[in-house]
């Protein structure tokens, strides 16, 4: 009888503790991806650019199409490896001509990009629609003109026929309408992961170190900029404690305010190298650096070791893409141009 007695007082002890832990992480700002469709839907979806399952599969299309860059070699895939992180791996994003930025920023990932507060390491773009018309344009990067996207798209008639599809026998093919094309498919790259599924209720989704590194994350102060869905995504301060190591590497700054995109926690472990320029290959190396640079506090190899078992809770459940077959060039398509 004792026994019992002893047991049943664990165990609720252990729920009492895993609840608390639960609670903590809202306190601190950390929310899950909805477990229900309806509710993310209200989350990712934009008013001025509805997600429809056509509108999506053709922005898959125009996504993966490296006709759209001036090369004809580039794609948004090419920077945005949905094979993998969502990001292209590097640690300064190579485009045209194999340019390497010039400012030797890295491609933050595409994945879950949706629930960011504003768009690129600047955060000068405030939603995706407005994000996918950059690189495209960008002579470092695709170099292509909208009249090249536009002329690209408007010589293919499976293209034409897929967008009056998406959009109505009435739709004007320009370059706007493309990229929110292409934006509509960038909403629905959501991964949710065992640290959803523990937030949404299920105490047992994340491994009892996992929970300890939780609660490390957010002891630490951790979860002072990395909160919200995103994990980050919002703007903050950088360099608020010390000054980052590698700062010297290319010439970025951040905004005129000198505040910087923190960067998504979600997909971490995929996602390496770390920091706008790329310069920290290591986990906890980098968990070690922030420490030092936003909090002021030097954490221990035990403690990195801790967050980065709550980390990997974050590896998301990745939809299963499948590379699209694109439609054929005609004789009207832009020829590629490696000039």
């Amino acid at each position: 009888m004792k026994l019992i007695a002893i047991t049943i007082v664990a165990l609720l002890t252990s729920s009492l503790v895993a609840s608390s832990l639960m609670t903590d992480a809202t306190k601190a700002g950390l929310k899950p991806i909805p477990s229900s469709t309806t509710e993310l839907l209200k989350l990712i979806d934009n008013p001025k650019n509805p997600i429809t399952p056509k509108k999506t599969e053709l922005g898959k299309k125009l996504f993966f199409d490296p006709r759209l860059s001036k090369s004809g070699f580039i794609s948004c895939n090419s920077c945005h490896n949905l094979a993998e992180g969502g990001d292209d791996g590097l640690s300064a994003a190579i485009g045209h001509k194999w340019t390497v930025n010039p400012h030797h920023l890295s491609s933050p990932t595409v994945l879950n990009s949706v629930f960011f507060d504003s768009q690129f390491w600047d955060g000068r773009d405030p939603d995706l629609e407005k994000q996918a018309q950059g690189p495209i344009l960008a002579g470092p990067e695709m170099a292509a003109t909208k009249e090249h996207v536009v002329k690209t798209v408007t010589s293919i008639p499976a293209y034409v026929a897929e967008f009056k599809a998406a959009y109505g026998d009435n739709v004007k093919i320009d370059f706007e309408k493309v990229t929110d094309t292409i934006a509509s498919f960038e909403r629905t790259l959501v991964t949710p992961s065992p640290f959803d599924d523990y937030l949404n209720g299920n105490e047992k989704a994340i491994t009892t170190a996992q929970k300890k590194g939780l609660k490390t994350f957010i002891d630490i102060g951790c979860a002072t900029c990395h909160t919200g869905i995103a994990i980050g995504g919002s703007m903050n301060a950088f360099n608020i404690t010390a000054t980052y190591k590698y700062q010297n590497v290319g010439d970025f700054k951040g905004d005129k305010n000198g505040m910087v995109k923190v960067p998504t926690l979600r997909n971490i472990t995929q996602t390496a190298p770390y920091f706008h320029n790329g310069q920290i290959w290591s986990l906890k190396d980098a968990i070690k650096e922030m420490g030092r640079v936003q909090l002021g506090k030097k954490i221990t190899s035990k403690e990195a070791s801790s967050i980065e078992d709550f980390l990997i809770s974050l590896d998301g459940r990745k939809t299963n893409i499948s590379i699209p077959n694109l439609p054929a060039s005609t004789s009207k398509t832009p020829k590629p141009d490696i000039n």
